[in-house]
C-alpha cells in the first residue's frame, strides 16, 4: 500500500481519470483495430504496440510527476525547436493520409504539431504570469502572446487547420482565464470572426487546380468538408453515395445503430468500415458498443478532470502553475470536445484523436506528459495544504501550551500563599 503511495503521488481523482482512460482506450482500441489487423495479418499486434505505448506514457507520467512544477519554465526552449521542427515538415514531412504531419525517422513517425501545442501552451502560460498584475494584463504580454501562438498556427493551419484552430481556441480560453480585458479580447474575437469569413470565401472562390499548382492541396480538401457538412439540402436515402464520404456515413451509422447499453465491447460492425475507426472516429465506436451511458461516461471523465485541474489552479500559490495547467486542462478537453462533435455530426471532420483514447504515437505521449505535469502541480498544492495544516497545528499547540500555562499560575499562586500562610501559623 505504503508502494503505491509513493507510486502514484498527486492528485488521486486525476490519477483514476487517467488509468479509466487508459482501460478504455485498450479496450476499445482494440475492438475497432480490425482493419489494421487485416493489413499487418497479426491479430494481436495492434493492441500490442498500443498497450506498450501507453505503458511508457504511464511511465511518462510517473517520471514527470515527480518534477518540480518550478522547473517546467525551462521547457519554454522547446518553442523554437518545435517551430524548426514544423517547417522541417513542410519541406520534408512524410505524406500520410494526404496530409505532410508527420518526420519520419525510419523506425518512427514524429508529429512536432504535439510538441509545438505543448511548447505554446507553456509559454503562453509563462508570459500571462509574468506580467500579471491587479488591473489585468498589460498590451506588452498581449502582444508577445499573439505572437507566440500566431508563429505556431501559421506553421501548422497548412496541413492541419483543426490543430491550429483548437491551439488559437485553447489561448483565447487561457487569456479570458488569464485577467486579459475584456476589450483586447473582444478585438481579437472580432478579428478571428472576420478572418474565418475571409478564409471561408477565399477557399470557395479560388478554383482547385490554383491550389493544387501552389501545393496547397489541403484547402481542397477544406472546401469539400465544409461544403459536405454544411449543404443544406437533404439527399435522399436512394441517391446518397456511401462510399464518398465514408466516414461520416458508418459513424452515423454507428451510433444510430446503438442504444442505451450498446452490443457489447468488441462486437461494433461499423469499425470494419471506418477507415480511422481506432482513431479520429473512435467516439462513434464507443458509443454503438457502449451506449449512449459509455459515450456519456467517457464525456463525464473528461468534465471530472477539467473540474479537479480548475480545483488544482485554485490552489496555487503562484499564477504560473495556475495557469499552465488551466491551459493543459483546456486544451485536452477541448480537443475531446472536437472529437465527439465530429462523431456524432455536429462539426466538419477535423481530424482530431480522442485524447489518451484515439490509438496514436505523438498524441498519446504528449497527453501524457500534460498529466504528468499536473500531477506535479496538485503535488505542490498538496504540498502547500500540509505545510499550512502543519502551521495551524503548531499555532494551536502554541495557545494551548498559553492557555494551560496562564490556568496553571494562579494554582500555583494560590499554593505557594497557602505554603507561606501554614508556614507562618
Amino acid at each position: 500500500m505504503d508502494l503505491l503511495k509513493n507510486l502514484f503521488k498527486g492528485d488521486k481523482v486525476i490519477w483514476i481519470v487517467f488509468l479509466c482512460l487508459c482501460l478504455i482506450s485498450i479496450i476499445e482500441v482494440f475492438s475497432a483495430s480490425s482493419t489494421l489487423s487485416y493489413k499487418t495479418g497479426d491479430y494481436w499486434h495492434p493492441i500490442t504496440m498500443h498497450t506498450i505505448l501507453l505503458l511508457i506514457g504511464t511511465f511518462v507520467v510517473l517520471i514527470i510527476h515527480n518534477i518540480p512544477c518550478k522547473w517546467f519554465k525551462t521547457f519554454i526552449v522547446l518553442l523554437p525547436i518545435s517551430w524548426i521542427l514544423l517547417f522541417l515538415v513542410i519541406i520534408l514531412g512524410a505524406l500520410t493520409n494526404g496530409a505532410k504531419r508527420w518526420i519520419d525517422l525510419g523506425f518512427i513517425q514524429f508529429q512536432p504539431s504535439e510538441l509545438a501545442k505543448m511548447a505554446t501552451v507553456i509559454s503562453v502560460a509563462f508570459v500571462l504570469s509574468k506580467f500579471q498584475e491587479e488591473e489585468g494584463t498589460n498590451k506588452r504580454a498581449f502582444k508577445i502572446i499573439l505572437g507566440i501562438t500566431a508563429g505556431t498556427c501559421l506553421l501548422i493551419v497548412t496541413e492541419n487547420l483543426s490543430t491550429a484552430v483548437l491551439l488559437a481556441c485553447s489561448v483565447f480560453m487561457m487569456m479570458f482565464v488569464g485577467r486579459v480585458p475584456y476589450k483586447q479580447l473582444g478585438k481579437l474575437m472580432f478579428a478571428g470572426i472576420a478572418f474565418v469569413a475571409s478564409f471561408f470565401i477565399i477557399i470557395q472562390t479560388v478554383p482547385e487546380t490554383a491550389w493544387d499548382n501552389i501545393g496547397l492541396h489541403r484547402m481542397t480538401t477544406w472546401k469539400n468538408r465544409f461544403n459536405d457538412h454544411f449543404n443544406p439540402g437533404e439527399i435522399p436515402a436512394a441517391k446518397f453515395d456511401i462510399d464518398n464520404d465514408a466516414q461520416v456515413a458508418h459513424a452515423n451509422i454507428a451510433i444510430a445503430t446503438s442504444n442505451i447499453i450498446g452490443k457489447g465491447p468488441g462486437n461494433s460492425i461499423q469499425r470494419d468500415f471506418l477507415s480511422q475507426a481506432f482513431s479520429d472516429f473512435i467516439y462513434a465506436i464507443i458509443i454503438e458498443e457502449l451506449g449512449l451511458v459509455g459515450g456519456a461516461g467517457v464525456a463525464i471523465l473528461y468534465i471530472i478532470l477539467l473540474m479537479r485541474i480548475g480545483k488544482i489552479a485554485r490552489n496555487c500559490d503562484k499564477s504560473y502553475y495556475a495557469f499552465l495547467v488551466m491551459g493543459f486542462g483546456i486544451l485536452l478537453v477541448t480537443q475531446a470536445m472536437f472529437n465527439m462533435l465530429v462523431a456524432v455530426g455536429i462539426m466538419p471532420v477535423t481530424g482530431q484523436p480522442l485524447p489518451l483514447i484515439s490509438k496514436g504515437g505523438t498524441s498519446t505521449l504528449v497527453n501524457c506528459a500534460y498529466i504528468g505535469m499536473i500531477l506535479s502541480a496538485s503535488q505542490h498544492v498538496n504540498k502547500l495544504k500540509a505545510e499550512k495544516k502543519a502551521e495551524e497545528d503548531e499555532a494551536l499547540r502554541h495557545q494551548e501550551e498559553i492557555q494551560s500555562a496562564a490556568t496553571e499560575l494562579p494554582q500555583n499562586t494560590n499554593q505557594n500563599l497557602q505554603e507561606q500562610e501554614s508556614s507562618l501559623s
